[in-house]
């Protein structure tokens, strides 16, 4: 019996993540979804009974942190994967000890995303918005420590700040809607308060950096896409997840010193480098201290391509061959052919 616990960003897809190489490997799988968002897992429960898997195989066990410590804790749970925040990660890593749990965490990130002078800006520009603004900043990937070379910082900020102010922020359910609402109003507070910070500790606001209230928008938590410039590597909003949509932009000026300063982290999830020259991408991307790297693109997840992280963001992998091993035990088994020759 094995353990999945996931996050309120991407119910369906974390619950689908989990249960699919889990019970492709024999597994039977208790999921317990966040309680923000209950209901994606219940159906997915519904499709696998649809689908012809047996009673029993795969439940979902709602509630909060007291009924995922029951779960962790449990002797017969052989194996947990939990998507969360670092805290919960340790207290479940904790209460995995005393059983000797095997343990798959994906935690938290504050991800570099780099811009070297030869980057074509336009694809650069694309990329940023992806690692920063895709469903409202929620994404534990996001690339929102964006270094930018200081010969093309300029024209980088004119083409970003432009294409972010053009954002549609709207209801979830309009087609048009390119910025939906954050989860809930403690959220939003907190996505808020990051911004405050930000602004008191001198970095500068290129656009966003609100609330947006008009129209029936009042009635949600809608939070304009943000982006700061003038920002330092010790400022909050540089090195603590903030997981809203907000973007720092940092310049650099030499490829050293933008490694050592994007390794500067206590996580490590994810990262991506903009560059004409693929020698250096790769030469870059082996240096950095990250598990899940795009070259010339950014939070493109294929199932193909395990996705997890090091540091504090995690141990083990989501996806790819590197899931199934997750979910296995290595047996070995000698068996001998002819008769046995003691030396006694």
């Amino acid at each position: 019996m094995v353990v999945g616990i996931g996050a309120w960003n991407y119910p369906l897809q974390i619950a689908c993540w989990k249960a699919a190489p889990a019970l492709a490997c024999g597994n039977a799988m208790l999921f317990k979804p966040a309680e923000l968002t209950p209901l994606t897992a219940v159906k997915l429960a519904e499709v696998f009974a649809a689908a012809g898997l047996p009673d029993g195989i795969f439940q979902v066990v709602q509630g909060g942190a007291d009924t995922g410590r029951l779960l962790t804790r449990h002797p017969q749970i052989r194996k947990i994967s939990l998507t969360g925040e670092v805290g919960t990660g340790r207290a479940v890593m904790a209460d995995a000890v005393a059983s000797l749990k095997q343990v798959t965490l994906e935690l938290g990130g504050k991800s570099p995303l780099i811009v070297f002078g030869d980057a074509k800006l336009d694809n650069a520009v694309a990329g940023a918005l992806l690692g920063n603004f895709y469903s409202a900043g929620e994404v534990c990937s996001n690339g929102t420590r964006v270094f930018v070379h200081g010969s093309v910082r300029a024209r980088f900020l004119e083409l970003l700040c432009a294409r972010t102010a053009a954002m549609r922020i709207g209801d979830p359910l309009d087609p048009a809607t390119q910025v939906g609402a954050l989860i809930s109003e403690a959220h939003m507070e907190k996505v808020l308060g990051f911004i405050a910070r930000g602004r008191e500790q001198g970095a500068r606001v290129l656009t966003g950096g609100a609330r947006v209230t008009r129209g029936d928008l009042v009635n949600g938590f809608f939070v304009a896409p943000t982006v700061f410039d003038a920002c330092h590597d010790d400022m909050d909003i540089v090195r603590q997840e903030i997981f809203g949509p907000v973007m720092s932009v940092l310049e650099f000026d030499d490829e050293d010193e933008v490694i050592a300063r994007a390794n500067a982290s206590e996580f490590g999830l994810a990262a991506g480098v903009f560059t004409n020259d693929l020698t250096r991408a790769h030469r870059v991307i082996a240096q950095l201290q990250a598990g899940t790297c795009w070259i010339n693109h950014y939070n493109m997840t294929p199932v193909e391509l395990p996705f997890g992280g090091v540091k504090l963001s995690g141990l083990g992998r989501e996806n790819g061959r590197a899931a199934i091993e997750h979910y296995t035990q290595l047996k070995s088994v000698y068996v001998a052919m002819g008769d046995v020759d003691a030396p006694y």
